[in-house]
């Protein structure tokens, strides 16, 4: 705990938060079934210092877009308090910061190659500041999952994070869909009408909001995946940006390289870390946090008793081992490109 301690003084968060200010502390509580995210004990640290500097904590995330344990808030809340974030665990209360159904959101405009602007969740987008707290991992999409993916996806509403996942329009699924007209209700563009009790989306008017696949209680908005893993790192990227429009030298970031899974927090399971235990890195620099994270464990031995099946020699790539088809170094690159950070960095152990 002492480290978490230290390195919340090196990192300068004294320098950006002050007395009564609202701080956003961004987590992932993990899916119901899944154990690596990072823990309560390591966030109570965290809130501690804050709370130390007479600031105001908050633990928050943004509900999910896929239909699981976190997909709206109260469901969200109640997987957190399972895993231990209650009010007596990290001593801060709970926010699920897209609301509800993930519609409070603020739209801040970003003017970026894939997208102009980015849905970020209201109440990060009005905390004062932000910290991060990212677990590393493989990811069968991203290839690789810290920092710029906690800030990007984790803190879009429910629609940024149908914009960042299809750059198609979503389709109506009859088999499932009951005619209930609340897709109708909540489009803002007024492109779906109720014909022969069947929801019908009209492609002329969609832009591709998101707003009707969280509104259907019935699974029957189909997301149709198709970004390529360029694209959709590039969206986390340029979301990440938007995020941290308003948070200019107010932001902070922590990656914990601990139980380095080979899969992502959101699935319902933990499978054996791939890596030895690394430690934790803190900065305000999202893209070189991430690339020390990804140095650090691809230096260290593979375990043989993981999904890790090839490239497990000190100094071999760990998370192309994982996933030999996906370059999860795009996010980074095109990070540095939108000068959302840099990838050369100095570490410094504490």
């Amino acid at each position: 705990m002492a480290k978490v301690d230290r390195l919340f003084e090196r990192v300068g968060a004294r320098d950006f938060i002050s007395p009564d200010s609202l701080v956003a502390i961004k987590v992932h509580f993990g899916e119901p079934g899944n154990t690596a995210y990072v823990k309560p004990i390591y966030i109570r640290q965290i809130v501690d210092r804050v709370r130390d500097l007479g600031a105001k904590p908050f633990i928050t995330d943004a509900n999910t877009l896929y239909v699981g344990g976190r997909c709206n808030s109260v469901d969200h809340l109640n997987t957190a308090i399972r895993h231990g974030f209650d009010y007596s665990s990290v001593n801060a209360p709970l926010i699920i910061a897209d609301g509800l159904r993930g519609r409070e959101f603020v739209t801040v405009p970003i003017d970026q190659e894939n997208l102009k602007e980015a849905k970020v969740a209201r109440a990060i987008f009005e905390a004062d500041s932000l910290i991060g707290v990212a677990h590393v991992h493989g990811h069968e999409l991203f290839g690789f999952g810290a920092c710029i993916k906690n800030i990007g996806m984790g803190c879009a509403s429910r629609g940024g994070k149908q914009i960042m996942h299809s750059g198609l329009l979503p389709a109506i699924d009859e088999s499932r869909c009951q005619g209930c007209g609340e897709c109708v209700k909540w489009c803002p563009a007024e492109a779906i009408t109720i014909h022969e009790k069947k929801a019908k989306i009209d492609p002329k008017k969609c832009f591709g909001c998101g707003e009707c696949t969280i509104s259907c209680t019935n699974g029957a908005v189909r997301i149709v995946w198709d970004n390529s893993n360029e694209r959709i790192q590039q969206k986390t990227a340029e979301f990440c940006l938007g995020v941290l429009k308003n948070k200019q030298k107010k932001s902070a970031f922590f990656n914990f390289l601990i139980n380095v899974t080979p899969d992502c927090n959101c699935c319902s399971y933990s499978d054996a870390s791939i890596v030895p235990d690394v430690g934790i890195l803190a900065s305000t620099d999202p893209v070189a946090i991430d690339q020390t994270a990804i140095d650090l464990v691809n230096s260290q031995p593979g375990n043989p008793n993981s999904a890790l099946k090839r490239n497990r020699r000190p100094g071999q790539d760990k998370f192309r081992g994982i996933n030999p088809d996906i370059d999860y170094r795009i996010i980074l690159r095109y990070g540095e490109e939108i000068v959302l950070g840099s990838r050369e960095y100095e570490l410094i152990e504490v």
